[in-house]
């Protein structure tokens, strides 16, 4: 998961009185405590091997002490705390690519649209085999990606080799800031919108107003030109809406809230509570963009965070049909505390819950029809949820379905996928897409409207009978 899969939408300030820290008893003080660390300090600063910084040493310190605490709980030196905002503020320096490893190379799935890479002309499918005349290895993805980010300005130079062109094909690009939206959208057939949430950062919320202005539009386009009389044309609304939420790891959760309250007319979006105490009951003011539009959320093992809080509070509202795999867990809120000298911390300070009470943590939002994948391989990795995670904290003994019961599994059939598919290659009608469970949520909205164009999948039998 990335950073921002636990980043919370709550930011504090830390104030230490030195009058009630003097006031303090010897046993409760704790600048007692670091005695302790100083001595191991000043014997590691003398006596290591070799020398060693202070602040390499502090700064380790501080790093386990909090680590310690929770998966999610972090320090966050200078360098790291400048590029975690630069995270959530979704944009940084760099060129405009989004690349993945594909056939054991680093392949650029598209450049960002008014970027360097797109001007220069790098394409979709361009293998990147070279930065700045060193060989680039796929397995070093995240090293590669680390290496494009620099300060604007800054010139960085691709060498990539292109199917159907014998010579390999340089790129001298200057890096500029990047803007990476963070939701995407689709109209697709029968005046449904797909509406893809990939994290929730800052403006996600304006960014989601914008696609549904722009959806708006190509319903009215497309009714027009389908009209014998452009002036008789109907006015165009959705008909429904496909929410994918698929592999979002969270992000802010202000940001989310903003989200969920388009799809609400009324009721809770999501409580908070530190200690057990309710510290924060968000509910949604109403006349959302798409209050009135039914929706299918679709959601899996690495959607967590903030994209639980949107999905288990239309879930609660009745306003959705939840649609894939159990989500990841995470009911934790993070803190974002800003220290001396441009560190930061990442603090656990609260539990966040669903509209009906029900915790997240460790358990997750179940999906109202649940998918599978066919794998006959025994090897197959099996997905890591929050509960897996090493000094989790722990779930809540609380209903975690809305009915109590568990929806029979739908199994992806041959040659299906469960993982989403980038937003430009999805068609018009997702009945032929292998996306399987964008395929079942389509179905599923198109069968509730009465306008099915193909029968919904049947559960397969149980694996006993077989």
């Amino acid at each position: 998961m990335g950073a921002l899969a636990f980043a919370g939408g709550l930011v504090g300030t830390v104030f230490v009185s030195p009058l009630l820290a003097h006031a303090t008893p010897q046993a409760e003080n704790p600048y007692a405590a670091t005695l302790q660390l100083g001595r191991v300090l000043v014997q590691v600063e003398n006596n290591y091997v070799e020398p060693v910084e202070r602040t390499k040493l502090v700064n380790g310190a501080i790093a386990g002490m909090v680590e310690q605490l929770d998966p999610h709980s972090s320090y966050l030196p200078p360098q790291e705390f400048t590029a975690f905002q630069d995270d959530t503020e979704g944009k940084f320096g760099g060129v405009g690519i989004e690349v993945d490893v594909r056939s054991d190379a680093i392949t650029v799935l598209a450049p960002i649209e008014g970027t360097p890479a797109e001007r220069a002309g790098i394409r979709s499918g361009d293998r990147i085999v070279g930065i700045d005349g060193e060989q680039v290895l796929s397995s070093s993805l995240d090293t590669m990606i680390k290496r494009m980010r620099g300060k604007p300005g800054t010139h960085i130079k691709f060498t990539v080799r292109r199917e159907g062109v014998k010579e390999m094909l340089s790129f001298d690009l200057v890096r500029e800031i990047i803007h990476v939206s963070s939701v995407t959208s689709k109209l697709l057939d029968g005046n449904i919108g797909y509406l893809r949430i990939k994290q929730f950062q800052d403006r996600t919320h304006e960014e989601l107003l914008r696609a549904a202005a722009q959806l708006r539009t190509r319903l009215a386009e497309s009714t027009t030109a389908r009209s014998v009389n452009a002036k008789q044309a109907p006015a165009a609304s959705l008909a429904g809406l496909v929410l994918d939420l698929r592999s979002n790891p969270g992000g802010l959760v202000d940001e989310a809230a903003e989200v969920a309250d388009e799809f609400l007319s009324g009721g809770g979006i999501y409580t908070t509570r530190h200690r057990g105490q309710t510290i924060d009951d968000v509910r949604a003011r109403g006349g959302g963009a798409f209050s009135d539009v039914p929706i299918v959320v679709l959601v899996n093992e690495w959607s967590a965070s903030a994209s639980e809080l949107v999905a288990g509070a239309l879930q609660d509202n009745k306003r959705a049909t939840v649609v894939g795999a159990n989500t990841f867990g995470k009911g934790s809120v993070q803190s974002i505390i800003e220290l001396p000298g441009g560190a930061g911390l990442r603090l656990t300070t609260a539990r966040y819950y669903t509209p009906a009470g029900r915790s997240i943590q460790a358990e997750g939002i179940h999906p109202d029809v649940l998918l599978g994948a066919r794998s006959s391989d025994p090897n197959a990795l099996r997905a890591v949820h929050e509960r897996d995670l090493e000094g989790h904290l722990a779930g809540e003994t609380r209903k975690t379905t809305t009915n109590g019961n568990t929806p029979a599994a739908r199994m992806a059939p041959d040659g299906g996928t469960l993982e989403p598919i980038e937003t430009r290659d999805i068609p018009s009608d997702p009945t032929k897409s292998k996306d399987f469970v964008l395929r079942t949520g389509y179905e599923l909205l198109r069968d509730k409207l009465g306008t099915s164009k193909a029968p919904l999948p049947s559960p397969p039998s149980h694996p006993s009978s077989k």
